[in-house]
Order: structure tokens, then sequence, then C-alpha cells
């Protein structure tokens, strides 16, 4: 995702100074025009803004030495812009530690896979103190064709986590739904022209249909990246005591989707765990959950 959101930044004429943690990955940015760090502390050292797009809570404390002797120094005066999704209580934390130092924090995780990353069709999240978040909105527009102010930290996140659990109840619904039609005999295609002529039809389906008629797993959104966000929002989901039944059961298929060897797949690859189920039958009077609970269907009365 941060590559081709810098390639944007660049193409866009911002001035850029970049860095990944893997040697090499920032080569095609320099080859387009933008500056490269030898280490973080650098663009921390030139950089009045610094957004950063990386994998989670460990990745971003490494980068910017959070709780080492270099973070005060680096943060302070600058602005940190952290797209990356975590939970809202990570974000909330991160936001105190860079203020203490004397910087300032904007939320700004994004709704969209590599595709719009790549089209600049992104939609960003914004959270934080309004000057702040004011002052970093130009930056973000070559990234993003819609940006929505949210309130405060952590309210972006708390945002990006309640998309992201419809997405994937999306996503699996439609799984499902093709599931269901192949093995009842229904024309694919046929399907696929009703979706998309109704209600029910939007960029995901038209995205994601295709790939499952034709078993196309080519990840776009990968079976690891759905399974730390739906991580997230069970622990958020816990810890405000808010029933999330879809995300419990969708947690538990892509974990079996990850078990059948599809680690590096497109998250429709959680087909093949609908289709282990219904050859194993499972699904005839079971559905298991997540945290050891299984419930059982029963008949309702007519």
């Amino acid at each position: 995702m941060g590559q081709p959101m810098a390639a944007n930044l660049v193409a866009a004429g911002l001035p850029l100074l970049v860095w990944n943690r893997t040697p090499g990955r920032a080569g095609p940015l320099v080859a387009a025009g933008a500056g490269a760090a030898e280490e973080a502390a650098e663009v921390f050292a030139c950089c009045r803004v610094v957004i950063v797009m990386l994998t989670g809570p460990e990745a971003i404390d490494a980068v910017l030495d959070r709780g080492g002797p270099t973070f005060p120094a680096r943060l302070r005066g600058r602005t940190l812009v952290q797209m990356g999704t975590t939970s809202p209580a990570y974000s909330l934390a991160l936001d105190a530690d860079v203020r203490a130092a004397g910087g300032r924090f904007v939320e700004a995780p994004v709704s969209g896979s590599r595709g719009p990353a790549e089209a600049g069709r992104l939609v960003a999240m914004l959270a934080g103190n309004p000057a702040d978040v004011a002052a970093v909105r130009p930056l973000l527009v070559p990234m993003c064709h819609d940006l929505e102010n949210c309130g405060p930290v952590p309210r972006a996140m708390s945002t990006k986590l309640a998309v992201n659990l419809f997405l994937t109840t999306l996503v699996t619904g439609l799984a499902e739904a093709v599931h269901f039609a192949g093995r009842n005999d229904v024309d694919l295609g046929v399907l696929g022209r009703v979706l998309g002529a109704g209600p029910m039809a939007s960029d995901v389906s038209r995205a994601k249909l295709p790939k499952l008629v034709e078993r196309d797993f080519t990840v776009q959104a990968g079976i690891l990246d759905v399974l730390a966000v739906l991580q997230l929002i069970t622990q958020t989901a816990r810890a405000s005591g808010v029933a999330s039944p879809l995300t419990d059961v969708c947690h538990a298929l892509y974990r079996e989707t990850l078990a059948h060897g599809l680690a590096a797949a497109d998250m429709v690859a959680v087909l093949a765990a609908l289709e282990s189920r219904s050859d194993s039958g499972t699904s005839r009077d079971t559905f298991p959950g997540v945290d050891g609970y299984a419930g059982r269907w029963t008949s309702v009365p007519s």
C-alpha cells in the first residue's frame, strides 16, 4: 500500500523523502523522483511532516524509536500522520506520547486495497486536533479521492474498524452466496447480472464476484491482513462490550482458510473454507465459532 501511495505524492510534484524497512523497496520511488533516506532517523531530521504506513504497532514503535532515547527528538516539532491500521487504544496512547514529546499527531487510516491505492482512490478517515488535520489534508489529496473528518483521536481508527467489519462480512456473504449458488445449479453468470442490476451492486461485488467465479485468489486484500484486522475488531468489541457475532463467524472462517495453506491468497479464498465445511458435513447442524464456542441450529416453528 505504501509504495503506490507514495508514488502518487511524487506524481503530484510534492517533495518527498522515502525510507523503507526493506532495502531496495524504495527503488521505484527514487526512480520516479523521490529522495531516499539511509535510515528512518534521517526522515525525521529532514521533514516537518512524516507519514507512516506500516504493518502494525511493533513496526510503528520500532521506526519511531518509541520508548527509546531518540523518540522525543524525532517527534519534537514534527507532525506524525499515521495511516496504518491499529487498535483505537494503541492510537490514543501514541497520540499522547507524540504530544508529550512536543509533536503533533493525525490519525489517517484508509479504506481501500492496492488497486485504489495505485489509482489515488483511497478514502481517508482523519482524526486529531482540527488545525493539525487541516494542515495535512492537502498532502493527502493525491492519495485519496475522499477525506472524512472523524473528530478527535481515536475516532478515525474506530471508524476504520467499523468499515472493515462491514467489508469483511460483505465479501464473506458474497463468497457464501457464490458457494450456495454453485451447489444448487445456479448459473453464476446470471447471478452476477442480477446482483449487478439490483441494489446489492457495489464496487466490492463488481471486483470480487469475478474472482470468486473464476477462483482467482490473486491477492488484493490478503488473508493474513484480513485476520489481523478481524483480531483488532474482536478485541475492540470485547473491550467495549459490543456483540460481534458476524465478526466472530468471519474470524473462524478466515482462520480455517489460513489452515488450508492460503496465507498468500486474496480474501475471496474464504470460499475454500466454505467448501470444506460443506464437504465435511460441518454445515449440516453446527456452526463453529471462536474461543471454543459452537452453536447448533434449531428448527423454527411455522
